[in-house]
């Protein structure tokens, strides 16, 4: 087995080494992404998060703090940077603001390597097809030649060899295309969930405001420039 390998490997030139070369780097990088989504897409992260949601929901802002800070997988950080920024920034829009930066700043941890395997699918295939018209040429070119051919059996062959580079590349880009669709679908979920997180700790943010505004304006004293104006009688 091993050397009918080999053989299909020497056979199919130069092609097949950079096939090969792409084949271990899709396979470990598919291995580096499994344990990602490992760390961070167990259940017991999500019923983790599950339980900062709703004590977010209850209005438990500390306690939901709490509890985010004892991981550190993605969601969980994003909750506590978030809950953290809730509580210091002040003014229209400023949660917002700080949910669209915090989501750009976890983007890049759930979507590494995502364009190399994109290209990889890509590209094997292609580089396959490669392989199969160089060694095509090389056989027409054989029959091509100047003297007789003694052996037609070798055309062939060679033909035959060529085609194993364009399997290969199917193989590589088939086998790494199933793993990358995985990814992309629990990275989309991870978005809705960061999404979620953001728009609680938001809503009640507008809440809040909008309760100080009501009571400032029902009962507060009526202001100007920051000092209360006396009644005069």
């Amino acid at each position: 087995m091993f050397e009918a390998a080999r053989t299909i490997l020497i056979d199919g030139g130069w092609v097949m080494g950079l096939l090969l070369a792409l084949s271990l780097l899709a396979g470990a990088l598919v291995v580096e992404r499994c344990w990602f989504w490992f760390q961070n897409d167990r259940a017991r992260a999500r019923a983790r998060v599950d339980e900062v949601l709703d004590r977010v929901r209850d209005h438990e802002f500390r306690s939901a703090r709490e509890l985010a800070s004892r991981g550190n997988d993605v969601a969980l950080v994003f909750a506590r940077e978030m809950l953290t920024r809730s509580s210091r920034l002040a003014g229209p829009g400023a949660s917002e603001n700080a949910a669209h930066e915090l989501l750009e700043r976890a983007r890049p941890a759930f979507e590494r390597f995502a364009p190399t395997l994109s290209t990889i699918i890509t590209a094997a295939p292609m580089l396959g097809i490669l392989g199969t018209v160089v060694g095509i040429i090389a056989s027409f070119r054989l029959l091509g030649g100047s003297g007789p051919i003694d052996d037609p059996t070798a055309v062939a062959g060679g033909i035959a060899t060529a085609l194993y580079t364009t399997a290969f590349g199917l193989v590589i880009a088939l086998g790494t295309l199933f793993p990358y669709a995985i990814f992309r679908a629990r990275a989309d979920r991870l978005i809705g969930r960061l999404e979620t997180i953001a728009a609680l700790v938001i809503e009640h943010d507008d809440q809040t405001g909008q309760g100080e505004a009501s009571g400032v304006g029902a009962g507060g004293p009526e202001r100007s420039g920051g000092v209360a104006q006396p009644t005069v009688s």
